[in-house]
């Protein structure tokens, strides 16, 4: 199957305070044309899942902190091949969304020449007792189920979508990180979420949204953000994938895109 590619014609700069550690973070997106690659001085890790080192709570790349809103948006936008120059080890909260870095990047995409890779044949499964993962060759259909603690808002909560660039852009991306109230101060004790502000995390309450959502099934969307970073380490156009999702975090996501990218290996 032919594979299409993009990057982008100018430098882009993000900036803001780390998601988790909340001290300054910079972040600059380089053309490139060999793969996605993050580098913090002479340090450089390829985007693959083989180089993830942690997934409690965000996403870690060799030593590289929350790449996954950053991914989420180079998926959305289809950006296959980038130099991603962090000036620490963590990358901006950007809003705790894509949002910003899509509005960054999108009116630099240039495209490259096509890479033949092999078809997805088999569907891919990644199941724990409390998640699970589907993923199909397909035309664009995600699916997110949130599930909350038992007896406590918001519960279930179901978020599906034919991904495009409108859609995804309108639908998904402005999509915030959410915290339970009762998760706050004890991430914030962790050293976690400092950078994170009432405009940038959602907050659920026992019995509703702590501080205005966006959307009224923001949780789900965000996690279905999550999703697709995590999963764009194969690099496997979104618009050309089915994915079917319960429950699932980074460790069951990042585990996916393993599965998916031995099944559809870069070459």
């Amino acid at each position: 199957m032919i594979f299409p590619r993009r990057t982008v014609s100018a430098d882009v700069r993000v900036r803001g305070d780390a998601l988790h550690g909340g001290h300054p973070a910079d972040v600059r997106v380089h053309p490139a044309e060999d793969g996605l690659w993050f580098r913090y001085g002479a340090y450089r890790v390829e985007a693959i899942p083989a180089n993830v080192t942690d997934t409690n709570r965000r996403t870690k790349l060799g030593s590289i902190n929350t790449i996954e809103h950053l991914m989420s948006a180079l998926a959305m936008l289809g950006i296959t091949d980038a130099d991603i120059e962090v000036s620490g080890d963590e990358l901006p909260a950007a809003d705790g969304c894509a949002l910003p870095y899509i509005t960054a990047l999108q009116s630099v995409l240039v495209d490259l020449p096509s890479r033949e890779r092999p078809d997805l044949f088999a569907r891919i499964w990644e199941k724990s007792d409390s998640s699970e993962i589907a993923i199909a060759a397909g035309d664009g259909h995600w699916r997110y189920e949130f599930v909350g603690p038992e007896g406590r808002f918001p519960g279930h909560q179901v978020f599906e979508c034919m991904l495009s660039r409108e859609s995804c852009t309108n639908e998904i991306a402005p999509a915030r990180t959410t915290a339970f109230d009762f998760e706050v101060e004890m991430a914030r004790a962790a050293g976690l979420g400092l950078g994170l502000t009432e405009e940038s995390c959602l907050v659920l309450g026992p019995e509703g949204y702590v501080n205005p959502a966006r959307f009224p099934d923001e949780p789900a969307r965000h996690k279905l953000l999550d999703l697709i970073g995590d999963l764009w380490l194969a690099r496997v156009p979104i618009t050309m994938l089915n994915v079917d999702a319960s429950r699932s975090g980074h460790t069951a996501n990042v585990a996916a895109a393993a599965r998916l990218a031995q099944a559809v290996p870069l070459t």
